[in-house]
């Protein structure tokens, strides 16, 4: 059984621990075979939208003082049951209430309606602060323990290469973690608690004696936890398979068939599975408790469920659960799908990193852009790299990333899989089997096993200065990070920022695949010196932006020794075109210097802008944040048309101007294409290019007229304009006498005469 890691709720993105349905070519080889890779799930689209929303009421809403219960359950927590209130207000019908998972947030569900018309209808109403899709996600897939070392004989594990991804780094194998540096100085602390939210563990597994906390069964949905029950305290994974039957009709009709994961046991045990035990493997933080959280069962799990275990995680209430007396430090979240961050996810994000819990997301495993939560802003989100330091095929990138990490590769077509990725497993097809291990045949791919590495450096680097802050944790990893091969070395093209179209092994850039591939030496070794040094965290109000607009830049979370306070921040534009804004001014400069802490960036050209931070203290010590990269987007021109003539008559020749039209950021316009979309029995164009041209009125009606303006990048903007042209006005005849002027045949010429001549009338 194939194992690929990346949960994706709505669509089946990556089994990384699971036994796929299909398998994808995602690498080429130089002799252009196709290698193994991630197993591809079949869509999300599969399970029936039932009309389930998580919705947040806004401070102080009037909906929360009529509708707050308080179970008799000690253990619930007050909180809203508004449905019959927005159902009446609204008329959204069958509105039901679902659990209650704040004081100001619930679930909200109504058969009447799709899961995006339902959260549409509910954020309209003047008291919900947000309400969004509750959607479901998916799995993305030396010491003495005899699995670790390189060059492993047949009879003790197919795997040859052994746990090759936690080894110091050479020539041939180059994104290796470096750990066995960072275990020199710690091996973790048991203080030290790491969450791993994931479809559960097998917790008797001999690679977890003595390193599990109790942890929690958060999968609320009976049908999706597949062991008798909704949410209790026993997150032990009773596996997660499909079967043709069920795949075929009912609750999980096209889902996808497949074997059971046992994802969340894989993902633990890269984290910290028991080492020096002369037992199987070793994790990458040896002596840090790991806390298991299910939130993933058949066909993945809903949103609702895995914020609400990331919010316990961190030590904050759930209603209905007991207060976690294990607070995590760490997050480790191998899940993820395609979509933008929700204001669920943010506000989660920004309640757990407050409470001072980092957390490590996988990027996800399309080879698209980066998925979500790994998308949000808060967190690290992991790339995957294959052993020679470039992106493995399946990997998501984009500048959301982080950090990258090893995520494992085969090399081969056919046959053993050189570079799996090593870690505990069960060898049950439905439920439980024997414990054991993955290896070349049974293989495990997918940045979901990239996220557990970084997991584990950040409990690594908090053990060793628990002051840490989750921006430091991040700042940290980034800035201590080694370089990425270059196309020279690797003899692969250069990633690009992603589009629609699946980017399969390419050379990693700073822009793509994060700061560099991960060395855990190193960052503990920064983690430590942080005690004596700076750290400089800039947090970017966005990674990726549009010409023209901007782009807040923040080191208000930079670390600081006890005593000190930063003296300088130098704000630097190292690497394409853009302008800093700061308190003295707009300047177009490589480098500006302001005593600011915050800064503005405007975006000015198409492709990547990059941005340095270093911090100066009191006391003269500096600290550089690792180089920051923007994608800048273009924007599409704006076509504009203006008319100078507000109400034309027949006979009218109208000025059509397209000078109003306007170019994103430095671009200019080029060009402009005039035409009739309608009514071209009505008028004439006269021209069909340049910025302005005539349209001359030859009968009663209205006509439509396209302008398509193109700019310097060769970007499109069309706009359309109607004009109605009315009945021409009557000249009117004198008064009294009988001139010749006065009589008719005179006043018929004067009129065929108007009529043949084009006017001008003053713009109404």
């Amino acid at each position: 059984m194939n194992h690929t890691g990346w949960t994706n709720w709505t669509h089946k993105a990556w089994l990384a621990c699971s036994a796929a349905v299909l398998l994808a070519t995602v690498a080429a080889l130089p002799a252009q075979a196709a290698e193994q890779g991630v197993p591809r799930g079949v869509g999300a689209a599969a399970l029936a939208d039932t009309g389930r929303v998580i919705v947040k009421f806004k401070s102080g809403a009037g909906v929360l003082s009529r509708s707050n219960i308080l179970s008799a359950n000690a253990t619930a927590k007050a909180g809203p049951q508004a449905a019959s209130t927005l159902a009446t207000r609204l008329g959204i019908a069958s509105l039901a209430d679902g659990r209650v998972m704040s004081d100001r947030m619930q679930i909200m569900t109504s058969s009447a309606m799709g899961s995006q018309a339902l959260a549409a209808r509910l954020a309209a109403d003047s008291e919900v602060e947000w309400a969004v899709v509750d959607g479901r996600r998916r799995v993305l897939a030396a010491p003495n323990d005899p699995l670790y070392p390189s060059g492993l004989s047949s009879n003790v594990n197919s795997l040859a290469a052994g746990q090759w991804y936690l080894h110091a780094p050479d020539s041939t194998v180059k994104s290796s973690v470096n750990a066995e540096n960072a275990w020199a100085l710690t091996q973790g602390s048991s203080s030290v608690v790491v969450a791993v939210l994931d479809t559960g563990i097998r917790p008797d597994h001999p690679d977890f004696a003595g390193k599990l906390l109790s942890g929690y069964d958060f999968v609320s949905d009976t049908a999706t936890a597949n062991d008798g029950g909704g949410r209790d305290s026993d997150p032990s994974d009773p596996g997660d398979w499909i079967t043709s039957a069920e795949d075929a009709s009912g609750t999980f009709k096209g889902c996808g068939a497949e074997n059971s994961s046992w994802h969340g046991t894989q993902t633990a045990g890269l984290i910290g599975a028991a080492t020096n035990n002369a037992t199987g493997m070793a994790g990458m933080a040896p002596n840090v408790l790991l806390l298991p959280l299910r939130v993933l069962g058949k066909c993945g799990g809903y949103d609702s469920d895995i914020i609400d275990a990331m919010r316990w995680a961190a030590g904050i209430s759930v209603s209905g659960v007991a207060d976690n007396t294990h607070p995590a430090k760490v997050i480790n979240m191998s899940l993820g799908s395609s979509g933008s961050c929700t204001a669920a996810y943010e506000d989660a994000i920004a309640d757990v990193t407050a409470k001072g819990a980092t957390i490590v997301v996988a990027a996800g495993n399309d080879g698209l852009a980066v998925g979500t939560p790994a998308n949000c802003a808060g967190v690290i989100a992991v790339a995957g790299l294959r052993h020679a330091g470039t992106k493995s095929g399946f990997s998501d990138l984009g500048p959301e990333v982080s950090i990258a990490a090893p995520a494992g590769n085969c090399v081969n077509a056919s046959g053993a899989c050189l570079y799996s990725m090593l870690s505990t497993t069960n060898s049950g097809t439905q439920g439980p089997g024997t414990n054991t291990y993955s290896d070349a045949i049974n293989y495990a791919l997918g940045t979901s096993f990239s996220a557990p590495l970084v997991a584990g450096t950040a409990a690594l680097m908090v053990s060793i200065n628990p002051s840490l802050t989750p921006a430091a944790i991040r700042s940290l990893i980034r800035s201590s990070a080694r370089t990425f091969p270059t196309t020279a070395d690797s003899g692969v093209a250069a990633c690009t920022q992603p589009t629609s179209t699946e980017q399969t092994e390419c050379t990693c850039t700073t822009g793509t695949c994060g700061a560099g591939m991960l060395d855990a030496g190193a960052a503990v070794v920064a983690a430590q010196n942080a005690n004596s040094q700076p750290v400089a965290v800039m947090s970017p109000s966005a990674v990726s932006a549009a010409m023209g607009s901007t782009v807040t830049l923040t080191a208000g979370s930079s670390l600081l020794p006890a005593g000190r306070t930063i003296q300088t921040y130098l704000w630097q534009v190292t690497g394409g075109s853009a302008s800093i804004a700061s308190a003295t001014g707009r300047a177009q400069a490589l480098a500006t210097t302001s005593s600011n802490a915050s800064v503005t960036l405007t975006a000015l050209d198409e492709g990547e802008t990059t941005v340095q931070l270093t911090v100066t203290d009191s006391s003269g010590a500096s600290s550089a944040a690792a180089a920051q990269t923007l994608a800048v987007s273009a924007v599409a021109p704006a076509a504009a048309i203006a008319v100078d003539i507000g109400s034309p008559e027949v006979g009218d020749a109208v000025t059509l101007s397209g000078t109003g039209s306007a170019a994103a950021g430095s671009a200019t316009i080029v060009s402009y294409a005039w035409s009739l979309v309608g009514g071209s029995t009505i008028a004439t164009l006269q021209g069909s290019t340049g910025a302005q041209v005539d349209l001359q009125g030859n009968a009663v009606g209205s006509v439509t007229v396209q302008l398509t303006v193109t700019d310097s990048n060769g970007l499109t903007g069309t706009t359309t304009r109607t004009v109605t042209f009315a009945k021409a006005s009557s000249s009117g005849g004198g008064g009294g006498g009988g001139g010749a002027a006065g009589s008719p045949v005179w006043a018929a010429l004067l009129l065929l005469i108007g009529l043949a001549l084009p006017r001008r009338r003053a713009g109404r």
